[in-house]
């Protein structure tokens, strides 16, 4: 029997400890966050929860109450993840992230690369193991590419999409947190070229696609996020050679936050104003609505209506199988807004999200992840990724691939 720790109970974090609430191997779920309400909420639904209020800037206090158990889940902002992975090997314990922690000032790409092999070597001598960036994308769409190249001899190329094309008729940019979303839009994006990892602007490099089930092209830039860099540095030994791996991001919330980004208003450089100084950003802040976090607000915007509810996640590998020159194009299809809320109360993106880390624990529970050390959710075998979209077929995340030769 497994007992779980969970930090961190927004829409990711309860997400996981509802689908582990099901599990029979879980004894116990420890629902952690500074927000006691939110805690108790999630707590009351529960069948094997326990709710517990913590600070987790403190690495002693996280240590505390992960006494004796299996996994820490941090589902808790970025900023905490080296706190948060500190803590587990502290311990003893199994880890999982959402998204890879950094360490301010350091450049990321360095910081992946020492935290893999520095903390890594510490959870394998404690005969543990800590995955990161579990989510959706990163994380599901990482399981998705690697079942696309084992189609190909080799690869040249993976360009992953994701699309978000749901919009409220209230004035509503994003579904998920702005301040994570603000910070995402104006960091540096990252793509794996030639077998390099190359740092470029945010909104670059855009180009028009056309998805399948949506009249209309989509633009999709270049954006921050873990793909690029984790499964670059993973491209001989887990994606056949790969030479080029693109992530491209595009929505509603992109086609907000442009031209914010290039009027400099995403900036957390103080600016003068009337005499006196403002931060940019934390202005935006101020005057963008959150994203909806209770189910009863997530029902009344539904109510309102939404001007569109869709959606497109899509792993495009470019390669040679048997000498001839093929494309292996995945399609993943899964519950948009409305669905995802009538199955459990989430909107589309957090559904996705919440639903793609939560097999990653599925994993944990049911001792399939063989791996010690520190790995990146594109790191799993065959026959991980069999039994992960196994289990996602039965959430309805279910894949739609077809290898074409070019």
């Amino acid at each position: 029997m497994k007992k779980i720790l969970v930090l961190g109970v927004g829409a990711q974090g309860s997400t996981v400890a509802k689908r582990m609430d099901e599990e029979p191997k879980v004894s116990k779920i420890i629902c952690a966050d500074y927000d006691k309400k939110a805690v108790d909420e999630l707590v009351s639904v529960l069948n094997k929860g326990e709710g517990i209020q913590v600070d987790a800037r403190k690495v002693e206090n996280i240590v505390e109450i992960a006494e004796d158990v299996d996994l820490i889940v941090n589902a808790l902002p970025m900023e905490f993840g080296l706190i948060v992975l500190e803590a587990a090997v502290s311990a003893k314990t199994n880890y999982q992230d959402f998204a890879a922690a950094y360490t301010p000032g350091v450049d990321w790409v360095k910081s992946i690369k020492e935290m893999k092999s520095k903390i890594g070597n510490e959870f394998k001598r404690n005969d543990n193991t800590a995955v990161i960036s579990t989510g959706s994308a990163p994380g599901l769409i990482c399981v998705v590419a690697r079942d696309a190249v084992r189609y190909l001899d080799t690869c040249e190329t993976i360009v992953m999409y994701v699309y978000e094309g749901v919009k409220a008729k209230r004035f509503l940019p994003f579904w998920w947190s702005p301040e994570v979303a603000y910070s995402d839009m104006s960091d540096e994006a990252y793509r794996y070229e030639k077998g390099k990892i190359e740092v470029i602007e945010p909104f670059s490099y855009p180009v028009n696609i056309k998805f399948k089930g949506i009249n209309r092209k989509i633009r999709m830039v270049e954006h921050s996020h873990d793909e690029p860099v984790i499964m670059g540095l993973n491209a001989d030994e887990y994606f056949k050679g790969a030479e080029n791996i693109y992530f491209k991001y595009g929505g509603y919330g992109i086609e907000f936050a442009e031209p914010l980004y290039k009027m400099g208003l995403l900036s957390t450089e103080p600016v003068e104003l009337d005499e006196n100084k403002v931060v940019p950003r934390k202005l935006l802040l101020k005057l963008t609505p959150p994203a909806p976090k209770y189910q009863n607000e997530i029902k009344e915007i539904l109510e309102e209506g939404l001007e569109e509810d869709s959606g497109a996640m899509v792993v495009k590998a470019v390669g040679m199988k048997d000498g001839v020159k093929t494309m292996v194009e995945t399609y993943v299809n899964a519950p948009g807004c409305r669905e995802a809320f009538e199955k459990s109360g989430l909107t589309g993106e957090t559904y996705l999200t919440g639903q793609g880390g939560a097999l990653f624990t599925k994993l944990f529970v049911n001792d399939e992840i063989t791996q010690k050390g520190l790995i990146s959710s594109d790191m799993l075998n065959y026959q991980q990724v069999d039994k992960y979209l196994k289990y996602a077929e039965k959430l309805d995340i279910r894949l739609d691939t077809e290898v074409k030769k070019l």
